[in-house]
This record gives C-alpha cells, structure tokens and sequence, in this order.
C-alpha cells in the first residue's frame, strides 16, 4: 500500500489509478455499475468477483455495498476507470473477519472498473413524496426525474432485462402526465414522453407483445407524426400481427422521412416476403376447398 493515495486520510483506504476514466466523478447516492475483484495478500485467486458476469447489477450506494472502504473509494471514480484499492481491517471485514473466507483482522485489497452510474438521488427523493407533494414538484425536477427512470430502463434494456426496463419506461411515463402551464412547457414535457413512448414500443416488441408496441408507438405518432422511428416501430408492431397493409402503410411513410434508412428498407422486403409467402398460402387453401367441388363434375 505504500505509495498509493490516502483517501481517508488514515491510511485505511489507499488508492492507485490503472487507467483514467471521463466526466464526473460517482456522486453520493447513486446506483453503479461496477467490475469487482477482491484479495487477501498472497492470494493469486479472488476471494470475492463478478467479473464473470457480462452485465453486472445496479448497486446503490448507502444500501447494497457493505464495506466502507469500498463506498469511499466509489465515490472518487469516473466512468471507464480501473482502480486498485487497499482496505485495512476497520474499513473492511473488521477484527472478526467473514469465516471461512476471510480471516480476523484481514487487509484486503480490491481491483474496480466503474462500467456506469446513475445519480439517483433526484429520483429517489420524488419517489418518496405524496402524490400532492409530487404534483408541486418544480418542472425540471420532473423532467429530470424522468430522464433518470429512462436511464435506468436503458441500462436494464441493454442486460436484455426487458420486463424491468418496461416497468422502468413506465414509471417515467406515469410522472410526465401533468398539464403544462405554457407551450414551452408543453413542449419541453412532449420531449420527455417522445423519448419514453419510442422506448416503450421497442422493449414490447422484444417481449414479443407487438400490441402494446403499437399502442405506444401510436401515442408517440401523436406527438410527432412524421417521427420517423415511430413509424418505423408500428409499422414493425403490425408486420408481428399480419396486418400486413397497415405494415405497409406506416413503414412506407417512414420510408418517405428516411429513404436511405437500411432498417426501413429492410424491414419492407421483410414484409413483401411475409406478403408473398401469405398469399401463397392463400390460395393453397383457397385450390384445397374447392377441390372436391371441382371433382364432382
């Protein structure tokens, strides 16, 4: 540990940069996202990880991390970066230690990459109030609130957890519903749903209800008809259900917005096939029905 920077002023909690991350540093009560290895000295294998898992969970500061050393040295990390921390006892597993694994009296030394974090505290604060208190909150409050959910739904989306970043979508939705008191009110609140609806259509579409896709995505069309990826999202939603002229409808107007789009373009051969092979089919039935009166004469 000699060397290495003192974050507690102690010697308790030491630190050395691996490799320098950007932007800001994790702000106190946020959810992170982090690579973790944890070691005893002469150790070659980790007593604790999850650098087996290929999205980690969200921790929340100040309530899922349990060593103190670890939440302080969180807190001086940017995203991107790869830190190697050093714990004494008092700021670790204490003079118990954590049997087996950990012996009494243990200094443990902890390898991080900050993968992503959330500051959550806006969120969280809103969440707690009454439904009166949350209708006085200030407008950018809100909006900042909702930007937060659509974040968390975002993460959650790219762990293809799709059922909790639904929920996540929706509970932004929920707080965008007041009624503004100015057009540039009206628009800055159209904004934030815009964003939270064309969420919303994607993540039904990959839970395979392209149903709910289409009621989202027509509630987005609402707010910007000529949305391109609105239209491109319902368009998708009726190719699912076999609508095939509605399909055809709504990707053809996206085509217009987007002619180069190779999304769109694709998504329309798709559909001519899915036509054909229908309408093959079709008359399949169609020669199969009458067969037996045609054979009568």
């Amino acid at each position: 540990a000699r060397g290495l920077r003192d974050l507690s002023g102690d010697g308790g909690v030491r630190k050395e940069e691996l490799r320098p991350g950007a932007g800001q540093a994790v702000p106190p009560a946020a959810s992170v996202a982090v690579k973790y290895s944890g070691y005893l000295e002469h150790w070659d294998e980790p007593f604790c990880t999850n650098c087996y898992s290929k999205f980690p969970g969200l921790m929340k500061l100040g309530k899922d991390i349990t060593l103190g050393g670890l939440e302080i040295g969180l807190l001086t990390m940017k995203k991107g970066e790869v830190a190697r921390f050093v714990f004494t006892p008092d700021y670790a597993y204490g003079q118990q230690g954590c049997p087996p694994l950990i012996p009494p009296n243990a200094t443990v030394m902890f390898e991080v990459e900050m993968l992503d974090f959330l500051d959550s505290n806006e969120s969280d604060t809103f969440f707690e109030l009454t439904a009166e208190q949350q209708d006085t909150f200030p407008l950018q409050k809100v909006l900042k609130v909702a930007d937060t959910e659509r974040e968390f739904g975002n993460h959650l989306y790219r762990k293809r957890h799709f059922e909790g970043a639904k929920d996540r979508y929706k509970r932004a939705f929920s707080i965008l519903g007041r009624s503004p008191s100015s057009e540039a009110e009206r628009r800055q609140i159209d904004a934030s749903k815009l964003l939270v609806l064309l969420n919303l259509s994607l993540t039904y579409l990959k839970l395979e209800r392209p149903a709910q896709a289409l009621v989202y995505g027509e509630k987005a069309l609402e707010i910007d008809q000529r949305n391109a990826k609105a239209l491109f999202r319902c368009g998708q939603a009726c190719l699912c259900m076999t609508e095939y002229e509605k399909a055809r409808d709504f990707l053809v107007r996206a085509q217009h917005i987007q002619p180069f789009n190779h999304d769109i373009n694709n998504e329309l051969k798709k559909l001519a096939s899915c036509y054909k092979d229908y309408m093959e089919k079709e008359k399949e039935m169609c020669c199969r029905m009458f067969a037996p009166l045609n054979s009568s004469f």
